[in-house]
C-alpha cells in the first residue's frame, strides 16, 4: 500500500519547522561550545591552572553528548509510539529552558564548586533534548517529502543546524569584543538568554504541524510497535551499527568548532577571538548554500557517493586547515576554513538525514536514527576532550589532532561503502528488502 501524499504545503511547513527547531538546538549547543572554549575556564573553573581549567571546560561540552544516548532511548521509543510531532515540541521546550538557565547560573567565585555542578546538570538536559530533536525533525521531513526529493527536504534540518551555529557565532563576536570585566561578569550570559525568543517562534510553528502520512498510515493499518527497540535490534541491527559509524563524521564539526577555536586563540598561535569566530561564521554561511546543493545532488546520483565525498574529503582537509592555523596566516586560515567546513564537510553533513533515515522502516525510524546517531555523536562530542589531551601540555600538536580526526573519519567511509543505495526506493518500502535480497546476517554468514 502506497503512502498518501502529504497535504499541500505540509512538506515545506515541516522543513521550516525542522529548520527553526534545529537552528535553536544548535544555536544553544554552539554558544555553549564557544563559551566553553573562551569563557567558562575562567568563570566556572580554577583559573590558577589554565590548562586544566580549559580541559575541564571542554569536558563539560562533551557531557551533553554522553547524555544523548540515554535521551535517544527514551525519546526514540516514544517518538515511534506517540508520533514525531509530540517529540519535536517537547525537545524544543527542554532545550530553550535549559539554555536560559545556563545564563542564570552563579559563578565559581559566588558559590564555589556548586557552580560547575549546576553547569553540568544544565548541559545534560541540553544533551537529552538534542537526542530527540534531529531524529524527530528528520523523520518528520522525510515522511512528508515527495519520494524523489527526500534528500533536499531533510537537508533543512542540517541547514538549520548551520544557521544556528552561524547565529551563535555572530552573537558571540560582539560579546567576545567586550572589555574583559564586562565579558566575564554579564556579557557571556546574554547569548544564553536570547534563546527564549527563538524557542517561542519554533513552538508556535511546530504546534500547527500535521503528523506525517507515513506514521498515520502505519498507526491505522498495523498499529504502532509496543517495543520499537526490540524490533530495531532484531531487524535493523546492522543499520544501527552503520549509523553509529557514520555519525562519527561529526567529529570534524566538534574539532573545527571548539578545539580549533581554542588552538587558534592560544598563545602559541595568537589569533584574536573575533578573527577565529569570523572563520566559523563565514564557513557556516557558505554551508547554508552548500548543504541543499549536495542534498539535491544526492537525490539524483545517490546518498552513498555524496556522503563518501564529505567523509573522505574532510579527513584530508582537516590536516590542511589545522596546518594553516599553525602558520598564523589569517587569510589562509579563513579560506581553508570555509572550504573545509563550509563546502567539503557539508557533503556528508547535508545528506546524512536522508541517508540514515532511509535505512529504517516507519515503525522504528525515529528510534533507529536517534539511537544510532546519538551514540556516534557521543563519541564525537568527547573528541574535543581527547584532542585537548593529544595536543600535548602546550596544546599545540596540531598534527596529532589532525591524525586523530582522520582516524575518526574511517568508520563513516566504511559505513557508506557497506550501505544500500536508497534514494530511488519509495517511502513505503524503505527499510525492507527486495525479493531474494540477502539481509546483513545472511551476508555475514556467507
Amino acid at each position: 500500500m502506497s503512502v498518501p501524499a502529504a497535504p499541500p504545503g505540509q512538506p515545506k511547513k515541516a522543513a521550516t519547522a525542522a529548520w527553526i527547531g534545529s537552528a535553536l538546538e544548535y544555536y544553544d549547543f554552539f554558544i555553549y561550545g564557544s563559551a566553553a572554549a573562551l569563557i567558562f575556564p575562567t568563570v566556572f573553573f580554577d583559573e590558577s591552572d589554565p590548562a586544566t581549567a580549559t580541559l575541564l571546560s571542554l569536558a563539560t561540552f562533551g557531557v551533553a553528548y554522553a547524555a544523548r544516548p540515554i535521551g535517544a532511548l527514551f525519546l526514540g521509543h516514544y517518538g515511534d509510539r506517540l508520533g514525531r510531532k509530540k517529540i519535536m515540541v517537547f525537545t524544543l521546550i527542554l532545550m530553550g529552558l535549559s539554555t536560559f538557565l545556563i545564563g542564570c547560573l552563579p559563578t565559581r567565585d559566588q558559590v564555589g564548586t556548586l557552580a560547575p555542578v549546576l553547569l553540568v546538570i544544565c548541559r545534560v538536559l541540553q544533551g537529552i533534548s538534542a537526542a530527540g530533536e534531529q531524529a524527530s525533525a528528520n523523520s518528520m521531513t522525510l515522511e512528508h517529502a515527495p519520494s524523489d526529493r527526500r534528500g533536499f527536504f531533510t537537508s533543512f534540518t542540517l541547514s538549520g543546524t548551520q544557521g544556528g551555529q552561524l547565529l551563535a557565532t555572530l552573537v558571540f563576536i560582539p560579546i567576545a569584543a567586550l572589555p574583559e570585566d564586562q565579558l566575564l561578569s554579564w556579557g557571556w550570559r546574554v547569548p544564553f538568554w536570547m534563546s527564549i525568543a527563538v524557542a517561542v517562534v519554533g513552538y508556535v510553528i511546530r504546534r500547527t504541524l500535521d503528523e506525517t502520512p507515513a506514521f498515520t498510515q502505519q498507526t491505522e493499518s498495523e498499529g504502532v510497535a509496543k517495543l520499537p527497540l526490540a524490533i530495531l535490534m532484531r531487524e535493523h541491527w546492522a543499520d544501527v551499527l552503520r549509523v553509529i559509524a557514520g555519525a562519527l563524521v561529526a567529529s570534524v564539526s566538534t574539532i573545527f568548532t571548539v578545539w580549533a577555536l581554542a588552538y587558534g586563540t592560544s598563545e602559541s598561535v595568537g589569533l584574536s577571538r573575533s578573527s577565529m569566530l569570523w572563520v566559523g561564521a563565514l564557513a557556516n554561511l557558505v554551508a547554508l548554500g552548500a548543504i541543499p546543493l549536495w542534498a539535491t545532488l544526492s537525490d539524483r546520483i545517490g546518498r552513498r557517493p555524496v556522503f563518501l565525498i564529505g567523509a573522505a574529503g574532510s579527513a584530508v582537509m582537516m590536516f590542511v586547515y589545522l596546518w594553516a592555523i599553525s602558520t598564523g596566516a589569517y587569510p589562509l586560515v579563513l579560506v581553508l576554513g570555509i572550504v573545509t567546513f563550509g563546502v567539503v564537510y557539508s557533503a556528508a553533513n547535508g545528506i546524512w538525514p536522508s541517508f540514515y533515515g532511509e535505512m529504517f522502516s516507519t515503525r522504528v525510524r525515529l528510534s533507529g536514527m536517534a539511537i544510532g546517531t546519538q551514540i556516534g555523536f557521543a563519541i564525537a562530542g568527547f573528541a574535543v576532550t581527547f584532542a585537548a589531551q593529544i595536543a600535548g601540555p602546550d596544546g599545540d600538536d596540531w598534527f596529532a589532532v589532525a591524525l586523530f580526526t582522520t582516524a575518526l573519519c574511517v568508520p563513516p567511509v566504511l559505513a557508506a561503502l557497506t550501505a544500500r543505495e536508497t534514494h530511488r526506493i519509495p517511502t513505503e518500502l524503505l527499510g525492507t528488502r527486495a525479493p531474494g535480497e540477502k539481509n546483513d546476517r545472511e551476508r555475514v554468514a556467507a
